[in-house]
């Protein structure tokens, strides 16, 4: 398991080290291996060149490049890594949310605080963590398996999430693209964008039409004519796979 730190202020790099030291006791089962980092610039030449942990402790307000802007490099380079933020401001919530963190801790981080986002994490971890993908409702923040989501529209800028058991989960209103809010399963595999405004779970594919794919619930989902020849392309590989 490697775990990687990253803090400018070198006290709270410390307090976060102690605590994970407190961690490591109280879990001696699991093995840490953590790097700890205060130029930022450091890590995100880490993250750009070499294998991604397993998880991230990010300050947000960090010299030159943010926690953020790390956040956005770890999700291009990994599909798997978890990412906890800690702040002394709770100005980047939204930010965020956008990177998927699983936490946001104000500092002084609490031990109760971090211990339950490791608890967090590593259970993420051991069932596969990026077969959840994680949408912010009015009612909070759901988690959704991946597995369970049959299709998602883009529908006056708020994600309408169809899950395979015909119940249906709305976001907030996005402040980016669908694109964006939804690249992670892109990443992940098994979906694809069908149309500006549809990402379909190949996994839920009944039958492929000329200009259309009709979804294990009956429902039939546009394919725009450009996106037609990579989508019939996508879905016989796919098919293909399953009976290997």
């Amino acid at each position: 398991m490697k775990l990687v730190i990253c803090d400018d202020n070198f006290d709270d790099l410390a307090n976060l080290e102690q605590l994970l030291q407190r961690y490591r006791l109280r879990c001696p089962g699991i093995r840490f291996e953590t790097e700890c980092f205060s130029d930022a610039a450091l890590l995100l030449q880490k993250i750009q060149t070499e294998a991604p942990a397993d998880i991230y402790i990010l300050d947000i307000i960090l010299s030159g490049l943010n926690g953020i802007d790390l956040g956005n490099e770890i999700l291009r380079n990994s599909g798997k890594s978890i990412i906890i933020y800690v702040t002394s401001s709770d100005s980047f919530a939204l930010d965020a949310y956008d990177i998927h963190a699983v936490r946001y801790l104000l500092k002084p981080v609490a031990e109760s605080r971090l211990f339950e986002a490791l608890d967090y994490a590593l259970s993420h971890l051991d069932s596969g963590r990026q077969s959840l993908y994680l949408v912010k409702t009015r009612n909070g923040l759901e988690s959704i398996p991946y597995s369970e989501i049959e299709y998602i529209e883009n529908s006056a800028r708020k994600l309408e999430i169809h899950l395979v058991n015909r119940h249906k989960i709305t976001s907030i209103y996005m402040r980016h693209s669908f694109e964006e809010a939804t690249k992670e399963l892109i990443i992940a595999g098994n979906f694809i964008y069908v149309h500006k405004s549809f990402l379909i779970n190949l996994s839920c594919v009944r039958k492929l039409n000329q200009n259309s794919l009709i979804l294990n619930s009956g429902i039939s989902i546009p394919v725009s004519r450009k996106r037609i020849p990579d989508v019939k392309k996508a879905y016989l590989m796919f098919v293909s796979e399953q009976y290997r």
